[in-house]
């Protein structure tokens, strides 16, 4: 594999090596053969132009159907203005004062147009695009090149349209593709029939028909596959050979006095959870299983009691919450569930109890003094916290068990970092109720043991979703805060939440996120175009002047001071308040079963998860709930559909395989969590769940037989490609 190693500069030159690099970070041969087409397109079947993305780099096959030439009104210089067709849709070039292009491009021809989508008076156009025109008379290479064949169509960059590419993937393919190796086993190739990885890569950039690129991608469909379960297989054996102290329920402890005085039954699928996890925790192995569970579905009891066996044995365990709010309400709400139970050593306190402790960075010297020496002298069973847990200074006495709620506001160096608190690799716990899109990933790969709560516990109550189109429709949003006020009179609460807090300076217009604003949620790709996101400060203004004048408004976001916030919390839990006006803040774990209406305005900002999290804050009492997404954006955009797929189901894994689709998953083996930097370039997790199991199960014999792969020198290099230094220590981390 050596000469795939090779710098690009080697074999295209310095200048466009650098535009590989920098545009695309293809810097080797091997990086640029593996730089697979995204799609191709047959001659004379036209690009569908409506589909197109604003701020993506695009390259469209089209027909020109109008060029015009305007000049600048009272100075030099016109504007070229070419209009090109799919048939049906329309989209604009223009090039300035580059007038000459007219000898080129002449109504009917066709051509590949490459640039980045913008937005000019709401008409999508690319500005000064490359073009390459595939049927000119006089028989230009691109006609020759493209005759008979799909035409490749490549993830690009400005400087490198996808005709470029093509060529310097050419280059790449005469020069080397007799320096490619074979990372598969011949006896695994031979059983899937799979072509050689040789004729696959050249088969993949240089199809002649549909036929030849799917045998193609099938077979690189396997290797992407098959490498990473090879990874992950070796990463699985290493954490069975971990030691970990098992921790068995004993009899006649907390765990049982705790279930006596539970004053409701467990849910058949809690029960089952429950069982499940326990089997893990008596391994001499570390657990490592994703709780997921719909929102309200009681994953916080079902963690507890595994928490409270852990007790019973001994040991300690941890609850890392995102946020101080979330942690709060946790040691509030699990104090109250066990009563004397988490006050032993206490004036009444139970004699086979535990005590509680809460740890969160705005705690006073004195209270944070006290829980610091709990957790350390062993008498906090349960340690309840934020970030704050992960301090050097935090220590534990026999630190059995990890449990993460919400597992995807945590990186992997934070879960470990409390993980290497105890003195053998403690069991690990995440909880989600919409894992984020490279959880699901992991899971379809196999690599997280998955635990399912799908059944609401009885008193629940149904939540209702709509979109409130809110510039097409008016009267629409008019009616939302009707129904807020109705619900307020019967008694009930309700939540408004924006993607912005809006006690700083107005945000320039498609300004970055600040590190130091976590609760605002940016624009969309549009957002050059688009007002400032909502915020907290001035619609709680706006709502208490107009709609929602006379009810008791308050607003609540993370710049507030803690005991502000708490106060706020205390009293809208109370019933003190009638609406809250909050950020995401309130996303998670906030329990007020008052709560019957949210009403999420900029709704299109938030991401699918986020609100289906926000949602499960109403309806979860006796009274069905309701949200209403409220959104500028027009029912034919992507961000609608997202919202529909919202408002059409309340499960949250179904939501999550949404969000996947929609935004990849990651680097399955590194920290990125979208699909920007997605180490899968043919495989897809969905649609390839059956090649993705089947390859599991023969990376996990192979690695079983040969761990060191000593019998496969080609399939070891391919995976220390695949392993760059950063992702072979997330993967020992993770």
């Amino acid at each position: 594999m050596g000469a795939l190693d090779e710098p690009l500069k080697e074999l295209v030159g310095d200048r466009t090596a650098k535009v590989l690099a920098d545009g695309l970070k293809l810097r080797t041969v091997g990086d640029l053969l593996h730089h697979y087409p995204r799609r191709y397109v047959e001659r004379g079947q036209l690009t569908s132009l409506d589909e197109l993305e604003v701020d993506e780099h695009v390259t469209v096959l089209a027909r020109i159907e109008k060029v015009t030439l305007i000049p600048f009104r009272g100075r030099k210089g016109d504007r070229l203005e070419v209009v090109v067709t799919d048939g049906r849709s329309k989209l604009s070039l223009v090039f300035f004062n580059q007038g000459w292009r007219q000898k080129d491009l002449r109504p009917g021809q066709q051509g590949l147009f490459a640039g980045k989508v913008g937005l000019f008076n709401r008409t999508r156009q690319l500005a000064s695009p490359d073009y390459q025109l595939i049927d000119s008379e006089e028989g230009s290479s691109a006609a020759e090149q493209f005759a008979g064949r799909l035409i490749p169509v490549y993830p690009a960059s400005a400087q490198m349209p996808s005709w470029k590419l093509a060529l310097c993937v050419g280059m790449a393919l005469t020069k080397h593709l007799a320096d490619v190796g074979e990372p598969l086993p011949a006896d695994l190739r031979a059983e899937h029939g799979l072509i050689p990885l040789p004729e696959a890569l050249e088969l993949v950039h240089r199809p002649r028909d549909q036929a030849e690129k799917e045998r193609a991608q099938n077979r690189l469909r396997w290797d992407e596959a098959f490498v990473l379960q090879v990874a992950l297989a070796q990463r699985r054996a290493a954490d069975s050979a971990l030691p970990a102290v098992p921790r068995r329920p004993v009899p006649g402890r907390v765990l049982d006095a705790f279930d006596a005085r539970l004053p409701f039954t467990l849910t058949d699928g809690q029960r089952k959870v429950c069982a499940e996890i326990f089997a893990d925790l008596a391994t001499e192995h570390p657990m490592h299983r994703l709780l997921q569970g719909e929102v309200g579905s009681g994953k916080t009891l079902v963690a507890l009691r595994a928490m409270l066996a852990v007790v019973d044995t001994g040991g300690q365990a941890v609850l890392l919450a995102p946020t101080e709010v979330l942690a709060q309400q946790h040691h509030r709400s699990i104090v109250e569930m066990m009563g004397d139970l988490a006050e032993a050593g206490m004036i009444g306190g139970s004699e086979i109890g535990t005590r509680v402790a809460l740890l969160t960075g705005s705690m006073g010297a004195a209270a944070r003094r006290g829980a610091l020496l709990d957790m350390a002298s062993g008498k906090a069973g349960i340690a309840i916290g934020t970030h704050a847990l992960i301090e050097d200074r935090v220590q534990f006495a026999d630190l059995g068990l990890v449990v993460v709620d919400e597992q995807h506001r945590f990186g992997v160096e934070q879960r470990d970092a409390l993980r290497a608190k105890g003195e053998q690799p403690p069991h690990l716990l995440v909880m989600t109720a919409t894992p984020i899109p490279r959880t699901v990933a992991m899971t379809v790969f196999g690599d997280l043991e998955t635990s399912v709560l799908d059944q609401l516990p009885s008193g629940r109550s149904p939540i209702s979703t709509h979109v409130v189109p809110a510039l097409e429709k008016p009267n629409f949003l008019t009616r939302a805060w009707e129904r807020v006020r109705e619900e307020v009179g019967k008694g009930h609460q309700a939540y408004v939440v924006c993607p912005r807090i809006g006690d700083e300076e107005e945000p320039a217009k498609g300004r970055k996120k600040r590190k130091e604003d976590p609760e605002e949620v940016g624009g969309g790709a549009d957002s050059e175009e688009r007002r400032p996101p909502l915020a907290v400060v001035e619609t709680a203004e706006k709502l208490l002047k107009g709609p929602l004048a006379g009810l008791r408004v308050e607003v609540l976001h993370g710049r507030l001071a803690p005991e502000a916030k708490d106060d706020v919390m205390r009293r809208f839990a109370a019933g003190e308040v009638d609406v809250l006006v909050a950020t995401t803040v309130i996303e998670v774990g906030v329990n007020v079963p008052n709560s019957t209406v949210m009403v999420i305005m900029d709704a299109d900002r938030f991401g699918v998860s986020q609100l289906h999290q926000l949602r499960g804050r109403v309806g979860r009492g006796s009274a069905a709930g309701l949200c209403l997404l409220v959104s500028d954006m027009p029912a034919a955009s992507a961000a609608r559909a997202r919202l529909d797929a919202v408002a059409g189901t309340l499960d949250g894994f179904a939501l999550s395989r949404i969000d996947l689709e929609q935004r990849r998953e990651g680097d399955v083996l590194g920290q990125a969590q979208s699909g920007v930097k997605s180490s899968l370039k043919v495989l897809s997790v969905l649609e390839d769940e059956e090649v993705i199991a089947t390859a599991r199960a023969e990376a996990t014999r192979l690695v079983a037989a040969d761990p060191a792969l000593d019998a496969h020198p080609e399939l070891r290099t391919a995976l220390e490609s695949l392993l760059d230094e950063d992702r072979a220590e997330y993967l020992e981390k993770g």
